[in-house]
C-alpha cells in the first residue's frame, strides 16, 4: 500500500534532524520504514477509516495529522536501521507520542478527518449483541 504519500519536505517540516537521518538511511531502508509506518498506522486506524483511500491522497488533500504521524513513525524506523542510531532518544519519544495518539483515535476519543469505510465495507459487529455469563469456567465439554 506504500505510495508516494510522504515527501522529503514532509519529513523536514516534522523534524529538524530528519534530513540527516534520511541522508544516512539508504533508499531501501527508507522505503521499508515507510511501509512499516503505513502498516502500523493502518493496524490502529484501519477498523475505523479507509486507510487505502487516506494514503492515496496527494498534495494538499492529505490529512496533515496523518502526514505527521507517518513522518514520526518512519523516522523512528529509519533510526533503528542506522548503525549509530543517531537521534534515537528524540525519535523514540516522538514514536511513543504518535502511538499514544493512534490509540486515542482507535478508541474513539479522538476523531481524525479521514475517509470512513463505505457501508458495504464496514464491520457491523457494533450491531451484534453479546451474551453469556460472567461466571468463569462455565463451559460444557
Amino acid at each position: 500500500m506504500v505510495t508516494m504519500f510522504i515527501t522529503e519536505e514532509d519529513y523536514i517540516q516534522v523534524s529538524s534532524d530528519a534530513l540527516k537521518i534520511i541522508q544516512q538511511a539508504n533508499e531501501a531502508n527508507r522505503l521499508r520504514a515507510e511501509r512499516r509506518a503505513t502498516e502500523r498506522i493502518t493496524s490502529y486506524l484501519g477498523g475505523r477509516y479507509d486507510m487505502e483511500q487516506a494514503f492515496a491522497a496527494e498534495g494538499e488533500s492529505r490529512n496533515d495529522d496523518l502526514v505527521g504521524l507517518m513522518a514520526d513513525l518512519a523516522l523512528y524506523f529509519m533510526v533503528l536501521s542506522l548503525p549509530q542510531k543517531m537521534g534515537y532518544e528524540v525519535r523514540k519519544e516522538q514514536y511513543e507520542k504518535a502511538v499514544a495518539y493512534l490509540k486515542e483515535v482507535q478508541s474513539g476519543k479522538v476523531v481524525m478527518n479521514l475517509p470512513a469505510h463505505s457501508e458495504s465495507e464496514e464491520d457491523n459487529t457494533g450491531d451484534m449483541i453479546r451474551y453469556g455469563s460472567d461466571r468463569p469456567n462455565n463451559y460444557i465439554w
